[in-house]
């Protein structure tokens, strides 16, 4: 059984740079047609200062850097033993190419059902730009299958 002490900490915390070329790229790899992902003159022409960060690429900085890999090293998980169960997103503000943006990942739930052969592990990321100002709470549970 996972140890439940360590609901409450801090399991990752870095800062990432959006750059402009991976926003491109993402846009195209999730199919995004909408022009204000991968051009600029569109962005600034729909009244953004440069190229916004779509949806979900939050959570790839966040993974790049090592997020979820944190706490599977912390609490010792097999990486062969875990499934993706939920992923949820709050978004207080939009962030845009050229941010530095920071991360810092909490476990803050650990459970079980059937009787300990599925466990489940609840992390939360809150994203803040340089003023530090909340850009977005990030929510991701793994399953860990027992036995």
């Amino acid at each position: 059984m996972i140890d439940k002490s360590h609901i409450g900490a801090v399991v990752s915390s870095h800062t990432q740079l959006v750059e402009a070329g991976r926003l491109r790229f993402f846009a195209k790899a999730t199919g995004q047609a909408d022009a204000r992902y991968s051009d600029e003159t569109a962005a600034r022409d729909a009244g953004y200062p440069g190229l916004p960060v779509p949806p979900t690429f939050l959570f790839c900085l966040d993974m790049e850097a090592g997020g979820s890999g944190s706490v599977l090293k912390r609490l010792n998980i097999d990486l062969g033993r875990i499934l993706h169960a939920e992923q949820g997103f709050t978004y207080h503000r939009m962030a845009f190419a050229g941010e530095r943006l920071s991360f810092e990942t909490k476990i803050v739930d650990i459970y079980d059902k059937k009787g300990g052969a599925l466990e489940f592990v609840v992390r939360e990321t809150r994203v803040s730009n340089a003023a530090g100002e909340l850009v977005a709470e990030l929510r991701n549970s793994l399953v860990v299958r027992n036995g």
